[in-house]
């Protein structure tokens, strides 16, 4: 039986990794989508930037061409500013834009129609506590991640009726990664592990149909909300 084809835009270090890894495990074709790559990438890594549609395209085309239709995607790209609205420029508010709204749409645009022609699969977007709150000094991010969150309401609405599940999650805690540890320097205890949070991505990936979850929010114990 051919693998099921999974693909995960924004696979750096962190929770885009460890969902490539925890995929593959599980019996996916699970294949990372990054703008830039390591000097010796893992064979599971492509490279294409997401901000640019014929590259969004190319990369997708190559991978359908050889599993089919992807039964699970996951858009994981993020960018993050943190600065005062007044020193936050046009570019940075682009920038941000581009790299999870607009691949968040070159994504879906190139996956979607193969999906519901298959008439299965599933489509996840990583959120964040900024897609529901704008906060201080957050105005580009948290701008970025509400236009990303109703864009995923509104293919949740066009395309369910065509058999796939599309899901928002808000990541509502600091992921656990030796990146995060030493910016926040908080007990890993309060973060958020990414091997827990593949195995719910994965299971938002088999629900069935009669009960489709649509957004989630996950935090570690302990966050406030």
């Amino acid at each position: 039986m051919t693998e099921p084809l999974a693909l995960v835009a924004g696979a750096g270090a962190g929770l885009g990794r460890t969902l490539v890894e925890t995929l593959r495990s599980k019996g996916y074709a699970a294949y990372g989508l990054n703008r830039t790559l390591p000097s010796n990438p893992e064979p599971w890594m492509v490279r294409a930037d997401l901000s640019v549609p014929e590259q969004t395209e190319q990369a997708v085309r190559t991978l359908v061409g050889a599993h089919g239709a992807p039964q699970l995607v996951v858009h994981n790209p993020a960018k993050l500013v943190i600065s005062p609205f007044e020193e936050t420029s046009n570019t940075d508010f682009e920038d941000t834009w581009r790299s999870m709204v607009l691949s968040g749409v070159n994504l879906a645009r190139s996956v979607l129609p193969d999906m519901a022609e298959a008439g299965s699969g599933t489509f996840i977007v990583s959120g964040a506590t900024a897609s529901l709150r704008g906060g201080k000094n957050f105005a580009a991010f948290s701008s970025a991640k509400a236009g990303l969150r109703a864009l995923t309401q509104s293919l949740a609405r066009e395309y369910g009726p065509k058999g796939i599940h599309v899901a928002h999650v808000i990541l509502d805690g600091i992921l656990d990664t030796p990146a995060s540890r030493d910016l926040h320097n908080l007990d890993p205890a309060r973060m958020m592990r990414p091997e827990d949070v593949s195995e719910i991505y994965l299971s938002l990936a088999q629900q069935p149909r009669s009960a489709w979850t649509h957004e989630l929010d996950l935090r570690p114990m302990g966050e406030a909300f």
